[in-house]
């Protein structure tokens, strides 16, 4: 019996994970047939965030920062590779907010990006990042919950955040800006890029919304 069950087990594991493989899928095809029938990004949506001065995607994974002086928080990296479902992001409110699904977002607006592979957000603290020692982004919480080191102001120039535009994200707690950095980290995670905050606006904080699932426009 014990065996059986085990195997049973086995099998809703294995389903669980084609399921998860098959809505990645998805989100990709989505993108490619509708990527111009949204102009604009929505509470909701599901995307990949691209640094196009870096060439990488905001990314994380559950590996935590080690060391002296981190946080010992969950790792935030930059990486090169275009289809890694670890690099989907969920636009949310801000802490303690709700986002009305589909409501475009203003540029000022506050949001909580969320990582959708691990349900921690997007995060930052007076901790120094690893490598450049500028200061250090995580991700942190619990299923989304987390605190207000979890909001970010999308600065942007017109009115509402444009998918084809650049942005900025501006950390409200400490005022820097999200970053990704020159600095590559080596092993585990080689190649990966380095996410900080950065005090100053450059060319190196500047995202653009790619990939993703991106619901439908309530104005």
């Amino acid at each position: 019996f014990l065996e059986m069950q085990s195997e049973v087990m086995n099998l809703k594991n294995i389903i669980k994970l084609c399921t998860i493989s098959f809505f990645l899928k998805a989100i990709v095809l989505n993108f490619a047939e509708c990527k111009n029938d949204f102009q604009f990004v929505t509470c909701g949506s599901v995307l990949k965030l691209f640094n196009q001065r870096q060439g990488v995607r905001l990314h994380s994974h559950d590996v935590k920062y080690g060391g002296g002086g981190s946080s010992g928080q969950q790792s935030v990296t930059g990486s090169t590779s275009s289809d890694d479902h670890n690099s989907y992001w969920h636009i949310r409110g801000k802490h303690k907010e709700s986002c009305e699904r589909g409501r475009v977002i203003k540029c000022g607006d506050t949001i909580r990006l969320q990582h959708l592979a691990t349900k921690r957000n997007l995060h930052s603290h007076l901790f120094q990042s690893p490598i450049s020692h500028n200061q250090e982004v995580s991700a942190f919480g619990e299923d989304g919950n987390g605190d207000t080191g979890d909001n970010w102001e999308v600065k942007c120039s017109g009115k509402n955040w444009s998918r084809n535009e650049k942005v900025r994200f501006k950390h409200i707690d400490t005022g820097s800006f999200l970053h990704a950095s020159a600095e590559q980290y080596g092993r585990p995670i080689s190649g990966q890029h380095e996410i900080c905050a950065y005090r100053y606006e450059d060319p190196s904080n500047q995202w653009i919304a790619q990939e993703g699932i991106y619901l439908k426009e309530r104005l």
